[in-house]
């Protein structure tokens, strides 16, 4: 009989300053199969939420430093970040409700709440995210959305050449594994590769758009072999 494998943890983000509130939901989520990180304000959201990949955000409204609206705005309009965003708060009048959903918010839950319809709000989040996401390609925070050609790491866009865009996409399809050198010149040139060392060159360029502005690099060179991009353990 085959091994039965352990279905996929889902990641989510506690943006909730009551902890108390926090408490309750990790007490129940985490019995569900929920990975769970945890901001208790509004700039601290954001921060977690550019630098980690999630499958769904718990926001409430209230937060100090920076409230719930401003964090979904600054997530979806500066940084656009797709990730599911559930609005949690106590404020339910319809025009409370609208301007959630204008900052960008996927869904919206009133407190008080039980925890049963929470749950089956964030299953149905990521179940829809993800039939929307099947050409998103994630490393690390760095990802690439094969429709649209957008790059993005850590939440910031990032441009590249049609050149870099296809060597990139590689990487990222056999992440974690060597890409030949053989096989990205093939990619490149096809049969008529140039006889300088034009690869490094591409890659250097891109290491300098992937990499350099960034704290931790993702592009590892292989000694004679090739390349890979992968989150390097610490």
């Amino acid at each position: 009989m085959g091994q039965v494998l352990a279905p996929t943890p889902i990641r989510a983000l506690i943006v909730e300053d009551n902890r108390d509130i926090c408490g309750n939901i990790a007490g129940y989520l985490e019995k569900h199969n929920y990975v769970l990180d945890f901001a208790y304000d509004g700039p601290s959201a954001v921060e977690l939420a550019l630098s980690n990949a999630f499958d769904v955000i718990v926001l409430d409204l209230m937060l100090p430093r920076m409230d719930g609206l401003s964090v979904c705005q600054k997530l979806r309009n500066e940084a656009e970040l797709e990730t599911p965003i559930l609005m949690l708060t106590a404020r339910d009048t319809l025009d409370d409700k609208l301007d959630g959903f204008k900052a960008g918010a996927d869904d919206y839950l009133s407190k008080p709440f039980e925890l049963q319809e929470l749950h089956a709000r964030l299953q149905a989040l990521c179940k829809r995210n993800q039939r929307k996401t099947t050409n998103l390609l994630t490393v690390a925070d760095l990802t690439m959305n094969r429709s649209t050609l957008q790059v993005h790491r850590a939440g910031e866009h990032i441009d590249i050449t049609p050149a870099g865009m296809r060597l990139l996409q590689k990487l990222m399809e056999q992440s974690p594994s060597v890409v030949t050198r053989d096989e990205l010149e093939t990619l490149l040139w096809a049969d008529e590769r140039p006889d300088n060392d034009a690869l490094r060159s591409h890659m250097y360029k891109l290491r300098q758009l992937i990499d350099r502005p960034f704290e931790r690099p993702l592009i590892h060179t292989v000694h004679r072999i090739g390349y890979r991009i992968a989150e390097e353990p610490e």
